[in-house]
């Protein structure tokens, strides 16, 4: 049996803006926590001791991390190269160059010829001497449209058209390496990228519009015994047969991760029999406090029993309450500083309740009669997250009342129900950045 410590998405040096500068060592805390938690993974290496660990991308924010971020990660590996357990480095989408070539942020341990290192910067298949026996790894890098198709191969074709045609050359290329493969050994396929059944959070908003969704079955072949994944950051295991799985990211990135659990897999892998353990790891939690209070005779007391019900010690915490316009003058700031001066960091949203059910946008006007083409193009350009397909939306609204008008059955009265249906104060989320802000509901 060969040991394996299979971990993923450390993304280190990301979320300063949930931490503060440590007086003592003058880093950010986040920056802190990102090497404690990683910390605590090399320890467990070390402990077992693993045979081999295999990183599966996503090492840094970006392509070109800041030196000490850069140095904080290196001594924490530095410590698998002291103990001589082998390393595989793989690429994610983040550790790549803007144009989608290469690993700048992970490169430089392969032309230091840092012992037992191996950088999977492309597929290919690498034979790793372990204490326990030989065992194959195939990388598979993070793949963008412009790595296996070039412009001329998708002239005329749809998005699932595309998507199809890059899954059949993945599929040729993988078939390259497998063939080549020594079946007396175990192999692992290390790959980061989305599959089509994996549950996936922030982490597909960070890579939109640069990858593709590759289908599982192009997974689960039995030459591999196990299937080691990156780039989701929420731990999952997709197939048993062999077993495929993505251990998560190892720290909260953003609020939008605050109920996943983070850790890393400890494998046992031998030709035809894997065995598999989840570990979860202590990281800083995240709360979102959400109260309305719009409804409260004493809104600052709503408040402030509301953050005492909550475990806030050291946590990175976002107090969001609902308010009316005349209840600010109630709201005391220093109070609710003071409330949450145990939480680790925090930052208070104040959501301004509107007391119309549907307030309209200035340019719609009231008791008027508009066209509805006017109106629509009114809404969209007062919400600046619809841009990418305004045009799309307007073309498909004209190509409806065209056809609504040729079969004579949109009445204006009904024009004038759905208008007023619209939520035209929808607004875009608030930062997380700014330390209160008011925002209409």
């Amino acid at each position: 049996m060969i040991k394996i410590l299979h971990l993923s998405d450390i993304h280190m040096g990301s979320g300063f803006s949930h931490g503060r500068i440590n007086p003592e060592t003058g880093l950010n805390t986040r920056l802190e926590d990102f090497a404690h938690t990683l910390g605590q993974c090399i320890d467990r290496a070390l402990f077992e001791p693993v045979d081999l660990v295999l990183f599966g991308g996503d090492a840094f924010p970006d392509a070109t991390p800041p030196p000490i971020v850069q140095e904080v990660f290196a001594m924490q590996f530095r410590r698998l190269v002291d103990a001589q357990i082998p390393t595989v480095l793989l690429v994610g989408n983040h550790d790549q160059h803007s144009q989608g070539l290469g690993g700048a942020s992970l490169c430089i341990y392969r032309t230091l010829g840092v012992p037992g290192f191996v950088v999977g910067d492309r597929l290919q298949t690498h034979r790793i001497q372990t204490r326990n026996g030989d065992i194959q790894i195939i990388t598979l890098p993070w793949l963008t449209r412009s790595t296996l198709l070039t412009r001329p191969d998708t002239e005329g074709l749809s998005l699932g058209e595309v998507n199809q045609l890059l899954v059949d050359r993945l599929r040729v290329a993988l078939e390259g390496e497998i063939r080549r493969l020594d079946p007396a050994i175990p192999t692992v396929l290390l790959a980061h990228l989305m599959t089509d059944t994996a549950r996936f959070g922030a982490e597909r908003f960070l890579a939109v519009g640069k990858g593709f969704t590759v289908p599982l079955s192009l997974l689960t072949r039995p030459c591999f015994d196990y299937v080691a994944l990156g780039h989701v950051h929420r731990h999952q295991i997709l197939a048993e047969h062999p077993y495929v799985v993505y251990p998560g990211s190892i720290e909260r990135v953003d609020f939008s991760e605050e109920a996943e659990e983070k850790g890393f897999v400890l494998v046992e892998v031998d030709r035809g029999h894997t065995k598999l353990e989840f570990c979860p790891l202590s990281v800083r939690p995240f709360r979102t406090i959400r109260v309305d209070v719009s409804e409260a005779e004493d809104p600052q007391a709503a408040l402030v029993k509301a953050i005492a019900a909550e475990p806030i010690q050291e946590a990175v915490v976002r107090l969001i309450y609902h308010v009316r316009s005349e209840q600010l003058d109630q709201i005391d700031s220093n109070g609710l500083h003071q409330a949450l001066s145990m939480a680790h960091t925090y930052t208070i949203h104040a959501e301004l309740v509107s007391q119309l059910a549907r307030p309209r946008l200035p340019e719609m006007g009231t008791g008027t009669t508009i066209d509805p083409m006017e109106a629509l193009k009114t809404y969209i350009t007062n919400q600046p997250h619809l841009s990418d397909i305004a045009i799309e939306m307007m073309e498909a609204a004209q190509a409806l009342l065209t056809h609504q008008a040729d079969s004579e059955c949109f009445a204006q009265p009904e024009w004038d129900e759905w208008q007023q249906s619209l939520d035209f104060a929808e607004v875009a989320p608030t930062s997380e950045t700014e330390p209160s802000q008011l925002r209409l509901l």
